[in-house]
C-alpha cells in the first residue's frame, strides 16, 4: 500500500487524508468540511465527501471507516458535514447496513480530539450543531474508556485527546501530552510507517484570557513522521496545525529553537487557511490601507520555515488574491514562497488546483525520495507553477 496525503478542496477550511503505507493501508482524517452546496448533485462545488469515501477502505460489514479522526478544534470551518456523514455512538447500533454505499454514514474506528472537548469549549467556544455532536460523541467515548480503565476498548468507542492542564491527570492512557511521541493509530503498532510527534494545544498562557488566544491555543498541532515503505522510515515530514495563530506559532520557536528538528518539515499545511495572523500581530488589511506593510513576526516565521529540500507549503483555501482579504492573504503567500525559495520548494493552494475553476483533490504520494505530486506532463506543472525541482523526487533532509 503506497504512502499519501490528499487535501480536499473545500474553500477555507480543512479536510486532509493521511494514507499510509502499511498491509492495512491505515487512514488517518484531518478535519472535514462538507458544504451543503458539496450534497447538491445540482450544484457544480465538489463533492468532498464522494471523494472521500471512494478513497476509503470497507469492513467485512461494508461500512466506509477511517482507522482515525482528529478534529484539530471545532470551528466551522473543520467540522462542517460531521453529523450527516459520520456515524457516532456504538458500532453495535450502526442502522445504515441496508442503504446505498453512497449514504452509508462513515465509521470512525478512533477519535482524535483537542484537550478542548474536556476543558475550553463552554468557556469560549459556541459551538455549531455539528461541533455539539462531534464533543457529545468525544465525551461518550471518554467514559467508555475511563469505565474500562482505559484497557480492552472497542472500535468504534476508541478516543485519544491531544493536550494537558492542570486537570487532564484523569485521563489515564487516552491523553497524549505536550512533545509526547505515539506510533499507535486504532491501537495497532505502525511504528515502521508512522510517528506523530503532538506540539499543541500548549498548556493556556498566564495572560490567555483572551477569547481568541484560548481559542487559537486549543488547536492541535501535529507533526507526523509519515515511511514510504517499511525499509524508508520518515520519507515524509507533515506538519498541521489548525488555525493556530502567531502567538503559537512563536510560543513553539521560543520553546523549540535550540532543537528545531521537531518543527521540520516536507508538507506544512499553511495555518489558518493561509492567513496573515498567524505570521504577524498587525493586519494586513489595516497596513495595507496605510500604505505600509505589516511586520512579521520573527519568532513565529523561523517556528514555520523549518523546510526540508523541496518542501511544500499548501494552503487549504480558496483563491488567494493580491486583496486586503484574510484568510487567505496575499502577504501570507508572498511570505510562504519567500519561505520555500531557498530550499526550492512550492506553494499550493486548494482553490486553485488544478486550475481556479475547476478543483480536484490535491494528492502527494511519499516515495523513499520524499512527497511527490502527480503533475504528468511539464505544461500541467508550468500552469499550476511547480518548479522543476517540486516536481521529481528530491534527496530527503
Amino acid at each position: 500500500m503506497a504512502a499519501s496525503i490528499t487535501f480536499f478542496p473545500v474553500d477555507n477550511g480543512d479536510m486532509t487524508l493521511v494514507q499510509l503505507a502499511d498491509l492495512a493501508g491505515t487512514t488517518i482524517l484531518v478535519d472535514i468540511k462538507v458544504r451543503a452546496a458539496a450534497d447538491d448533485t445540482n450544484d457544480k462545488t465538489r463533492d468532498v465527501a464522494k471523494d472521500l469515501r471512494d478513497m476509503l477502505k470497507k469492513d467485512d460489514k461494508g461500512r466506509p471507516y477511517v482507522d482515525a479522526f482528529l478534529n484539530s478544534h471545532p470551528d466551522d470551518d473543520h467540522i462542517m458535514g460531521f453529523e450527516k456523514h459520520f456515524y457516532v455512538g456504538p458500532l453495535s447500533e450502526y442502522p445504515d447496513d441496508k442503504k446505498p454505499y453512497n449514504e452509508r454514514r462513515i465509521v470512525i474506528r478512533e477519535l482524535w480530539c483537542s484537550l478542548i472537548v474536556e476543558r475550553r469549549a463552554s468557556k469560549v467556544h459556541k459551538l455549531t450543531d455539528d461541533a455539539k455532536v462531534f464533543n457529545k460523541e468525544a465525551r461518550r467515548r471518554i467514559e467508555v474508556s475511563r469505565k474500562k480503565k482505559y484497557v480492552g476498548v472497542a472500535e468504534g468507542d476508541r478516543v485519544l485527546v491531544f493536550g494537558e492542564d492542570d486537570e487532564s491527570g484523569d485521563l489515564g492512557g487516552i491523553l497524549i501530552k505536550v512533545d509526547e511521541a505515539f506510533s499507535k493509530v486504532n491501537e495497532q503498532d505502525v511504528s515502521a510507517y508512522f510517528t506523530g510527534t503532538m506540539l499543541g494545544p500548549l498548556p493556556a498562557a498566564d495572560d490567555a484570557e483572551d477569547e481568541l488566544l484560548a481559542k487559537n491555543e486549543s488547536s492541535v498541532i501535529l507533526n507526523m513522521s509519515i515511511s514510504a515503505d517499511a525499509k524508508t522510515p520518515g520519507a515524509c515530514r507533515f506538519l498541521t496545525g489548525g488555525d493556530a495563530g502567531v502567538e503559537i506559532w512563536q510560543r513553539l520557536w521560543k520553546k523549540h529553537k535550540k532543537n528545531p528538528d521537531v518543527l521540520r518539515y516536507d508538507v506544512l499545511q499553511a495555518p489558518h487557511h493561509c492567513s496573515w495572523r498567524s505570521l504577524s500581530y498587525e493586519s494586513w488589511g489595516d497596513a495595507s490601507e496605510k500604505g505600509t506593510t505589516a511586520k512579521v513576526n520573527d519568532d513565529a516565521r523561523n517556528a514555520l520555515a523549518q523546510t526540508l529540500d523541496g518542501a511544500f507549503i499548501v494552503a487549504s483555501c480558496k483563491e488567494i488574491k493580491d486583496d486586503k482579504d484574510d484568510p487567505p492573504c496575499w502577504g501570507a503567500k508572498l511570505e510562504y514562497e519567500k519561505i520555500v525559495k531557498d530550499v526550492k520548494g512550492t506553494v499550493m493552494c486548494t482553490g486553485e488546483y488544478p486550475s481556479k475553476t475547476s478543483q480536484a483533490p490535491l494528492k502527494f504520494d511519499v516515495t523513499a525520495e520524499g512527497p511527490t505530486m502527480p503533475a504528468k506532463k511539464a505544461s500541467d506543472a508550468k500552469n499550476l507553477g511547480i518548479s522543476a525541482a517540486a516536481r521529481t523526487p528530491h534527496p530527503h533532509g
